[in-house]
Formats: C-alpha cells, sequence, structure tokens
C-alpha cells in the first residue's frame, strides 16, 4: 500500500486537471486554480525547474497536508514563490550586498534562504533559524498564478517520499495525487531537476542544493 493512502484527512473528490499552455496561459483557467488556491486547495504547477506543490501562505490545514504529503519535519525551509523582487523583500531581510546578488540571479531557478521577516507566518519558517526560502521563478503560468493571486504562493519541490527526483510527467502526477490534492495544472513536462538552493542568511554564500540553476555565481573560493 502506498504511503500516501495513510494521510488522515485525504481528499475525498477527484483532483481537478488543467491543462495551461505554458507561454499563454489561458486567464479564465488561472482565476479559477487560484480560487482553489483561497478555499485552502493544494495544488501542483510547473515552474523554470521542476514541478511544484504549494497552498496559500497562512493555511494551516493546507500547509500540513503539505508537510504529510512530502513527509517535511519542521526543520524544513518551506519556500514562498514571489512574482518580483518587490514582493520578495516583503519577506526576507535584504542588506545592500545581498540584493545586488539576489537581483543578478532573479528571476531563475534558484531558491535563496534568508533571514524571515515578521510578514512569514512563524509556521513557514525553520524553527530554530527563523529562516524562509524565497524564490522568484521564470515561467508564465507560476507568474501568472502569483500576480492573480495577489501574494506569496508556499511552495515545495513536487519529490515525493521514496522518490530521488521530482514527478515530470502530469499524468503520472494524476495517477498517483488525484485523490491527495485539489488541482494538477499541465503545462507540459516538466524539469528533471529542482532548483538551486543557496543558503544567503549567514553572510557568504553556501550551496545548500545544487539543481538546474548553476552554482557558480555562488561557490565562494577558499
Amino acid at each position: 500500500m502506498s504511503s500516501l493512502s495513510t494521510r488522515s484527512e485525504q481528499v475525498e473528490n477527484v483532483s481537478q486537471f488543467f491543462q495551461i499552455h505554458p507561454e499563454n496561459p489561458q486567464p479564465r483557467l488561472i482565476k479559477q486554480a487560484v480560487e482553489i488556491i483561497r478555499k485552502g486547495g493544494v495544488v501542483i504547477y510547473p515552474t523554470d525547474s521542476a514541478y511544484a506543490m504549494g497552498c496559500q501562505i497562512g493555511d494551516k490545514n493546507a500547509i500540513e497536508r503539505v508537510r504529510q504529503l512530502r513527509k517535511l519535519d519542521k526543520s524544513h525551509n518551506f519556500t514562498l514563490l514571489c512574482c518580483d523582487m518587490s514582493q520578495l523583500g516583503l519577506y526576507a531581510k535584504i542588506d545592500t550586498g545581498t540584493f545586488r546578488l539576489l537581483k543578478a540571479h532573479v528571476p531563475g531557478p534558484y531558491t535563496f534562504i534568508l533571514n524571515a521577516t515578521r510578514e512569514v507566518p512563524r509556521l513557514l519558517m525553520h524553527e530554530k533559524r527563523r529562516t524562509i526560502g524565497l524564490r522568484v521563478p521564470d515561467h508564465p503560468i507560476t507568474l501568472a498564478l502569483l500576480e492573480e493571486l495577489g501574494e506569496p504562493l508556499m511552495s515545495v519541490s513536487l519529490i515525493l517520499p521514496g522518490d530521488d527526483e521530482p514527478m515530470t510527467d502530469p499524468y503520472e502526477m494524476r495517477q498517483r495525487l488525484e485523490h491527495h490534492v485539489d488541482l494538477i495544472i499541465d503545462g507540459g513536462f516538466g524539469g528533471l531537476k529542482a532548483s538551486t538552493v543557496i543558503n544567503l542568511a549567514e553572510g557568504e554564500p553556501e550551496v545548500v542544493r545544487v539543481g538546474c540553476g548553476d552554482p557558480a555565481p555562488f561557490l565562494v573560493e577558499a
């Protein structure tokens, strides 16, 4: 039996499945997707790296569902997807040097771990370090969702327990997850690698995870 079937609050109905154009997202479907998010839905969507799973940033129940699906502990750094640098700056403490570094690589397939501001709900922050992952994706569907939502989207890579890589095929996602999430957005096949994760919370950049973003600009020479 799949470990997913043990979740206590399983979605009773089959999830919705939207086929959204990856370059010219249909506004009607974007609006419907955001309505699902605002009603507490857990959604799977494409990004400029791999597919991700997310929900509204202040929805405790939806966040807990994501945590259970991914089997994440309290030390996990959740990520907030932001529409631009201005929005990112509301949720992270950014000095001048960090701002320059971010601006050179945003938007793009990078997640930056930064010290969170009071705008970040406590249940999303690292339990001890009060940090949060932040990223500005470069994908038309994701950016359209963020623009319609008007706030960041809580996000984790779609790497299920027991898998080493993100899921790439929307139809496989539908087969495995249609009873566990509220919406799957089919924007075509996804990437094989998640975003590259860079920790900027403690001064010098630290490459935490190498993904599809080139880590070279953040490697500090000894």
